[in-house]
């Protein structure tokens, strides 16, 4: 019975062992296999070389890509001679100071990577044994014995010609979409300034048959009041697509600066009321009791808010309600929002907000709209480094909301040579009284230049906060400067400039740019369109003062001493 037991347990062994030994050969079968597999593959090159560079190996693949037999290049040629020379030439000098081996020819940024365990994937353009050309994606792998010494390094390909005219065929496409997108913003504002011109003289013609002697019908009064409701929306409308045509092409400046946000919307409160109580909408506003002052556009600002506004009132319910809140969040931005008691919005229509010309089914409504505002308040906001959203539930209304960064309060700027105690006392006994206009939008700037200008007994200022109202004062009251703000609601202070200058009462008085906009260009474009000097905020005293003496000189004498650029 043992021997039997016995015999029976190396029977058991030995098929085991047999079983085993199947497996294994079942196993170096497949191995075998899938190896074959991969270097007869046709579809991608496999190239090996020995530690020297020279090809040891190349399979099926990369006879096809390349048009050579292995017989030609093994034990021939090293990967760099099929490679494009001057690529070639270009890896191995951005390498070479830091290469102290000798590694595959021609690889060296390469085979570099790879000797300290780094693999690496690139773009090369392959040469062919006929003489064409394609673009390869390779990958090398540095190859090692079991003593971890270099033994040669292995390079598998691919053929990247399809992938490189995709991507041509998109860089061209973008191209010529921007191309197009970039003239049709030309268009609409060569077409957004040429219909201003006759759309001056009907509203121009219209106010004053309405105001003229004999006065108007009632039936006539009513025909004018039409004429005018759609001549003043037909600006409305004019002015939304220059404005999106301008940010569209790049083409819109901002003039960031430290700025009220309550001063703005009590402006805008003041401008919206007339309209809400039209429409039977009491609007109320917050109390605000600290000056938040924020980073942005002072005048875009103004827009985005009377956007909002003006939509909050249009899509109301009778006799409902629009509140306006200011809040503080922790990441240091103010938000202010304007929630309505309208219909509120689902959430397929809240997705289709902010889209050029789409008014969500208002349409054959009788509120009057361009589905432009809110686009253009979108891209303004973003632009001044801000976010703009909107939250609303069906029947209880719409919370439009936009953030902006908080700033701190406008100062003189540091770097002040000339104390500002010393400023009176520097001006002659019994000196003239001279004359400084003043033209700038934002509030707290305007009380800078104010301290500054009481500090001079011989200087008076004039403010003026639009170019149209300093214009009109210059013609006036002929100051002996002029201090121009570049960014001003209405026309900008270039466009200012072009017609203090055509104007023979105004064209000799000097002009002195003061901007937030400091970049080199808008210097420059200052300059050449005619400002004496071109100074940026935040003032200086010494240099705004220097500067203003100097136009003030050059206002008396013609001279102008100093011509060199102070910003």
């Amino acid at each position: 019975m043992p021997e039997i037991i016995r015999d029976s347990a190396i029977q058991k062994t030995a098929t085991a062992d047999g079983i085993s030994e199947l497996r294994r050969q079942e196993v170096l079968l497949k191995t075998g296999a899938l190896q074959n597999a991969i270097l007869n593959s046709a579809n991608f090159s496999i190239i090996a070389t020995d530690e020297k560079g020279i090809i040891q190996l190349f399979n099926i693949g990369a006879e096809r890509m390349l048009g050579y037999q292995a017989t030609e290049v093994v034990n021939k040629i090293s990967p760099s001679d099929i490679h494009d020379p001057q690529e070639v030439e270009a890896r191995a000098r951005a390498l070479s100071a830091e290469l102290t081996t000798t590694i595959m020819p021609g690889f060296e940024a390469l085979a570099y990577k790879a000797s300290r365990g780094i693999d690496d994937s690139y773009d090369l353009t392959y040469i062919c044994k006929d003489g064409s050309r394609f673009p390869a994606t390779v990958s090398i792998t540095v190859l090692r014995d079991d003593y971890d010494d270099i033994i040669g390094y292995l390079l598998i390909g691919a053929d990247n010609s399809v992938r490189k005219q995709v991507e041509a065929e998109l860089t061209n496409a973008k191209a010529a979409a921007e191309k197009a997108n970039l003239a049709k913003s030309d268009f609409l504002s060569s077409m957004s300034h040429e219909l201003r011109s006759p759309l001056n003289a009907i509203l121009g013609f219209a106010q004053l048959m309405e105001t003229g002697a004999p006065h108007p019908t009632p039936t006539q009064k009513a025909s004018i009041d039409q004429i005018l409701q759609a001549g003043w929306y037909l600006l409305e409308l004019i002015n939304q697509i220059l404005d999106l045509a301008l940010i569209e092409s790049g083409k819109l400046s901002l003039s960031q600066e430290p700025m009220s946000l309550l001063e703005v919307m009590l402006e805008c409160q003041a401008m919206i009321e007339p309209q809400a109580q039209k429409s039977s909408i009491h609007i109320s506003f917050p109390q605000i009791e600290i000056l938040y002052f924020v980073h942005a556009d002072r005048t875009r600002v103004k827009q985005v808010i009377l956007n909002l506004l003006s939509n909050a009132i249009k899509y109301n319910r009778p006799n409902g309600t629009v509140e306006v809140t200011c809040s503080v969040n922790q990441l240091g931005r103010v938000r202010v929002s304007v929630q309505d008691t309208g219909q509120g919005l689902p959430p397929e229509k809240l997705a289709q907000l902010f889209q050029p010309f789409n008014r969500l089914g208002q349409e054959a409504s009788a509120e009057e709209g361009t589905g432009i505002g809110l686009v253009v308040s979108k891209r303004l906001v973003e632009l001044m480094g801000g976010e703009i959203g909107v939250e609303s539930t069906v029947g209880m209304g719409c919370v439009f909301w936009f953030e902006l960064n908080l700033a701190a309060e406008p100062q003189i700027a540091p770097g002040s040579d000339v104390p500002l105690a010393l400023l009176q006392a520097l001006v002659q006994p019994g000196a003239a009284l001279r004359t400084v206009l003043y033209v700038e939008d934002n509030r707290a700037n305007m009380q800078l230049v104010e301290q500054l200008i009481t500090r001079r007994p011989d200087l008076r200022l004039l403010g003026a906060g639009d170019g149209t109202r300093g214009i009109a004062l210059a013609r006036t009251h002929q100051p002996n400067v002029i201090v121009m703000d570049i960014n001003l609601p209405g026309i900008s202070g270039i466009q200012a400039l072009k017609i203090l200058r055509q104007d023979p009462a105004t064209a000799h008085i000097p002009v002195l740019a003061l901007s937030a906009n400091a970049m080199p260009h808008d210097i420059k474009k200052g300059l050449e369109a005619g400002f004496f000097r071109y100074l940026t905020k935040p003032i200086k005293v010494n240099e705004f003062m220097k500067t203003l003496d100097q136009a003030l000189e050059f206002a008396e004498t013609g001279l102008d001493n100093e011509s060199q650029l102070i910003t």
